[in-house]
């Protein structure tokens, strides 16, 4: 695994998934805001999926990016 480029820090396979199920849960929540249930929820109208998937899509790129395995450092 090292073969003369070094490690690759486990941060950086967090952020890929982090970024990941932002998309799955931003895309499951847009679909919700255009395709409402039948049945209402509480709190249906803050849009949880939407909020939640954003910010671990913004947090998952910040991370991926940040531990991003670089050539030269």
């Amino acid at each position: 695994m090292t073969n003369g480029r070094g490690l690759v820090s486990i941060w950086f396979f967090i952020g890929v998934l982090l970024f990941a199920y932002g998309i799955l849960i931003l895309s499951s929540g847009v679909y919700q805001y255009y395709n409402p249930p039948i049945h209402d929820v509480v709190l249906g109208n803050l849009h949880a999926g939407v909020w939640w998937g954003a910010f671990l899509l913004v947090l998952g790129a910040f991370y991926t990016y940040q531990f991003f395995p670089r050539r030269n450092k």
